[in-house]
């Protein structure tokens, strides 16, 4: 990934936010096959240092699955915000009329062999892991034990545990450091008053910027 300096993110505990945030994630694989790309949850564990380990699941019918064996390097990407930023917004589109648009972004690359993990303690515990993050926000979460023992079991069956402890790790915020103050509180104006929940988070990484605080 092409990350100029102004865009680098390096901290490892703000990338880890973004993970955790945003947990879909894109796995690239390479094999004999060829190319693969696969969306899924991925739950982050920090250990072990510096970087964690991403654990989730695919389903057995899954031809990844069959691809996958000890070493197969994988690059997994998780997005986080973005948003087209027009240069109306821009206080120097009056001054000078020298802008153009983009695109605001952050995005996360973890690196990792990917491996298997075939046993059912541990799919079972990933399992509970990502649906307690992902169900912590609800009034009233739901949990794996919820389900009925015998129809979680069938569940478990067709899947497969799938694991990548990191490597390396690279973070991208594009968040508007490029323009001067003037414009990126343009930005943030611009992004709040669209009223979407995506331009709103990227308005507030935006006004981290200013404010320096990232």
């Amino acid at each position: 990934m092409y990350i100029p300096k102004q865009f680098e993110e390096p901290r490892v505990e703000i990338m880890h936010e973004l993970i955790r945030a945003y947990p879909l994630a894109t796995l690239v694989t390479h094999s004999s096959s060829g190319l693969n790309a696969n969306h899924i949850p991925l739950h982050l564990s920090e250990s072990p240092a510096p970087y964690g380990t991403l654990r989730g699941h695919i389903a057995r019918a899954n031809p990844l699955f069959g691809e996958i064996a000890e070493g197969l390097e994988s690059l997994v990407v998780f997005h986080g915000p973005d948003s087209y930023i027009t240069p109306s917004w821009y206080a120097t589109k009056k001054e000078t009329g020298q802008v153009v648009p983009t695109w605001n972004f952050a995005v996360v690359h973890a690196y990792g062999a990917l491996r298997v993990v075939d046993n059912a303690s541990w799919l079972r515990e990933q399992l509970d892991g990502l649906t307690n993050q992902n169900e912590a926000t609800f009034p009233k979460p739901w949990a794996v034990s919820d389900a009925p023992n015998d129809y979680i079991e069938r569940i478990m069956a067709a899947i497969v545990g799938v694991e990548v402890v990191i490597t390396k790790l690279l973070g991208k915020w594009k968040v508007s450091q490029n323009q001067p103050t003037r414009n990126q509180i343009g930005v943030i104006s611009g992004l709040r008053v669209s009223g979407h929940p995506e331009t709103e988070a990227m308005a507030t990484l935006v006004e981290a910027e200013v404010k320096n605080i990232r």
